[in-house]
């Protein structure tokens, strides 16, 4: 089965309480803290790369004149759509389509972003160029997604997050994100990272983890609780739940104009000079 279908299939599951407040997806401080960093401008296009219910480009609409949400499941969409009609936001489209393939042209948007998406993609270099080249030049393209911050351990961590969900692939460390932009030759103007607690049990609830994998993942957590194995994500109990970090990352980057060469002709001279 290919990752593309994976993610059809555990999105749809999750598109009905994806924005469920045991989560933090729709965290109101996370979202309101993305916002001011993107420096948004009321002239902006901006389009959200796998939006899933355009919860971030909801939070954006008020500030920006248009925004695209592009995502892979239908399901996802048509939640978003909802609540952007309940929320009476009349500048945003919802576009079914992949990020490996962005429909639209290239220099189009002002800023292009995705939240929460790179840790599912098997090509990550082939969806930032996507993202990249639908991005006007001196526009921002930005990265919000949890990161990967124990090298020793990011294979048991992996492990279990593909477990819960199988569309899970893997977690970029900062460095892996930053050579994203730098081998894109795209300037990194802010990258900052924020600490957010999950809840176990809300998190394994989201997916619908089948309740063998959920065994698993709770044996292993207890097992490191109680000291044995390591799993990567360092569980702690608070009012008797297991709890973990997730570190969450925001990467702004931007694309560099292009510049221009003017050919003066030299008269007399039969020459000319760059400049």
């Amino acid at each position: 089965m290919t990752n593309e279908r994976l993610i059809k299939e555990s999105f749809a599951k999750q598109a009905e309480n994806f924005e469920n407040s045991s989560m933090n997806f729709s965290n109101e401080e996370y979202l309101a803290y993305t916002v001011r960093k993107m420096g948004l401008c009321h002239k902006d296009i901006v389009l959200e790369v796998a939006s899933g219910t355009c919860v971030n480009g909801r939070a954006i609409a008020p500030y920006v004149d248009k925004v695209i949400c592009l995502d892979l499941t239908p399901e996802m969409l048509e939640v978003g759509r909802q609540k952007a009609e309940e929320q009476k936001l009349g500048n945003m489209i919802f576009v079914l389509g992949n990020a490996y393939e962005i429909p639209f042209l290239n220099n189009y948007f002002d800023v292009v972003f995705s939240r929460f998406a790179f840790h599912h993609f098997t090509d990550t270099k082939k969806a930032f160029d996507e993202m990249k080249r639908v991005l006007k030049p001196g526009g921002k393209l930005v990265i919000i997604d949890m990161i990967a911050v124990d090298e020793l351990l990011r294979k048991q961590r992996d492990y279990y997050e593909t477990l819960r969900d199988m569309s899970h692939v893997r977690n970029l460390s900062r460095q892996e994100i930053t050579a994203l932009y730098q081998d894109a030759g795209l300037n990194i103007i802010l990258q900052e990272t924020t600490d957010i607690e999950v809840s176990l049990n809300s998190w394994l609830e989201l997916t619908k983890t089948p309740e063998d994998n959920r065994k698993k993942i709770l044996d292993a957590m207890n097992l490191e609780l109680n000291g044995g194995c390591q799993t990567g994500f360092y569980p702690y109990k608070k009012s008797g739940d297991i709890k973990f970090l997730q570190k969450w990352m925001i990467t702004i980057g931007e694309k560099r104009m292009i510049s221009k060469i003017f050919l003066l002709v030299s008269p007399g001279e039969g020459g000319f000079v760059i400049c």
